[in-house]
């Protein structure tokens, strides 16, 4: 989960100790790009932008990222994205209505309503080669608490504070049900933006036309509907061409994981390496279910293709776009090591995380769009509704789609049908795109709160991951953090605010740190609970 170049606190979370009298600061912002399409209007020859963006529509109708019936955003809201005048948007939509592949439906937006019969070689060649050119600037990495063996055994007494001994299988309920008053922990979205009055609507209009047949057990792979949904989302935002009988709607990527580790595992393949540092609780679902983590470790251009190779690890765990927890993007010549691995036998595990969630650099190619024979992709709605809808999905390489479908169906049967149908209405309505737009706005505000806080009140910390996503990472330079990273979490409970150190994260031992969450907080909030991090890294 890359154009723009990122900050260089952003490409690694082990940079050089920055001098004492400097301070983190906000990005800049990147040129004009869009995540309909990843369009990116550097990509635009000089004087004959319409002209571009009319041959990019052209081709995303040819090769099946457009299909027939897909909304196009509106001329503002495109031109507002790429930073061109409305005149370029509406000059390129207008030449294919010309030709008759969209028509203007007054409120419905402007819709594609013809296609070529087949895509043409060309067309999809030209795609695959766009996507390729789009690679990212910086790194990634993921990883997690424990390295190789087994699945870990529950604690049964665990000590008061979720700080007090190594983080078990428990932790996380641990830590959500500890009392803080501000809670900066990262992985949560702004909860209080829930789009309840849309969801009602779009519930009643289902609930209206709901045949009575569709009330009873259904396909485990989920609802047609929203299978089709999904695949015309990840078209359009994430420039991923799948069928929708490609799509398994799963309980969330957590389910996705487990499933994914069910059936490797019967096939033999009883190690999934991860990226370091990275995800604990992503690592404990692997463990679950019987898959070694051996760590691979990440520096400013995404993870050590070398190392992945000498694990000798036949799948590995990603997170290209925006990486938990340092925020960096997977290198556009990692990406290719990446593919040479693949191409070798290796099984990439795409967890799209956060995605969509972006604000000072160009969108990041899926690694799905460009490998998908050897990508197993799994994304959700977690964190642009609320992770309570417990929706994801999952997109597999053909020789695993059986099985993950024969795991899925013996595990519940299959999601709710309800949820999956008021979902497809809100995508294909543009209310999730209104929504994203919305929130990248929201969530501005506040990084850049959580930012002047951090320059404020720990100016000797680095920031990590910035440009995009949901949290923030900082590191401390020798010496700033006198005790550990857990101490210093445990210090800031005891004085109200609620934390993740960066160590839980880590297999491999490196610089102390914490992670830190944004989006549920208001940007007064983000501002006293960083000055109480102060404090207690001060010891006051």
């Amino acid at each position: 989960m890359h154009r723009s170049k990122e900050r260089p606190a952003d490409r690694s979370i082990t940079p050089p100790a920055p001098p004492a009298s400097s301070a983190p600061s906000a990005p800049s912002a990147p040129s004009g790009s869009s995540d309909f399409l990843q369009l990116n209007i550097v990509e635009a020859p000089a004087g004959r932008r319409s002209d571009w963006l009319a041959r990019e529509l052209r081709r995303a109708i040819a090769d099946g990222r457009l299909p027939v019936g897909s909304r196009l955003p509106a001329t503002r809201v495109l031109a507002a994205e790429l930073r061109v005048s409305r005149g370029v948007i509406t000059e390129a939509y207008q030449r294919l209505t010309e030709d008759g592949q969209l028509a203007g439906r007054r409120r419905g937006g402007t819709v594609v309503v013809a296609a070529p019969v087949t895509a043409t070689a060309g067309a999809t060649a030209s795609s695959t080669e766009m996507s390729t050119a789009r690679a990212p600037a910086r790194g990634t990495a993921s990883s997690t608490a424990s390295s190789t063996d087994a699945a870990p055994s529950v604690h049964r007494d665990r000590p008061a504070t979720p700080f007090a001994a190594p983080p078990g299988p428990e932790i996380f309920d641990e830590l959500r049900t500890a009392p803080a008053r501000i809670d900066l922990s990262p992985g949560v979205p702004d909860l209080s933006a829930f789009p309840r009055t849309a969801w009602l609507r779009a519930e009643r209009a289902v609930l209206a036309g709901l045949a009575s047949t569709e009330l009873g057990y259904g396909d485990p792979r989920g609802t047609p509907a929203l299978r089709l949904a999904v695949a015309d989302w990840l078209a359009r935002n994430r420039g991923i061409r799948a069928d929708p009988d490609e799509v398994l709607i799963v309980s969330g990527t957590a389910q996705a994981l487990g499933l994914i580790a069910q059936v490797l595992h019967r096939d033999g393949i009883r190690e999934t390496a991860v990226e370091d540092p990275g995800s604990l609780g992503a690592q404990q679902h692997l463990r679950h279910w019987q898959q070694a983590t051996p760590p691979v470790p990440v520096d400013e251009y995404g993870i050590r293709v070398d190392a992945l190779r000498a694990s000798g690890a036949r799948a590995v765990l990603l997170t290209p776009a925006h990486q938990f927890p340092t925020g960096v993007v997977l290198d556009g010549g990692r990406r290719r090591e990446l593919m040479r691995w693949a191409a070798d036998g290796g099984l990439i595990i795409e967890d799209d995380y956060d995605a969509e969630h972006r604000y000072d650099r160009a969108p990041a190619p899926a690694l799905r769009s460009l490998l998908a024979d050897q990508v197993c992709y799994a994304g959700s709605i977690s964190k642009l509704l609320a992770p309570a809808l417990r929706v994801g999905w999952v997109l597999a390489p053909p020789r695993y789609r059986t099985a993950l479908v024969d795991a899925k169906r013996f595990a519940d049967l299959g999601n709710a049908a309800l949820p999956q149908l008021v979902l497809a209405r809100l995508m294909e309505s543009g209310e999730l795109e209104r929504r994203l737009r919305l929130l990248r706005r929201r969530h501005r505000q506040r990084r850049d709160a959580m930012i002047a806080a951090i320059r404020a009140q720990l100016p000797g910390a680095t920031v990590h991951g910035a440009a995009a996503g949901l949290h923030l990472t900082i590191t401390f330079p020798p010496g700033v953090c006198r005790g550990s990273d857990t101490d210093l979490a445990a210090a800031a409970l005891a004085r109200g605010v609620k934390v993740q150190p960066l160590s839980w994260h880590r297999q491999i031992p490196a610089a102390p740190g914490l992670v830190l969450g944004y989006a549920a907080r208001t940007p007064g909030e983000i501002t006293e609970g960083v000055a109480v991090l102060g404090e207690a890294l001060k010891g006051g």
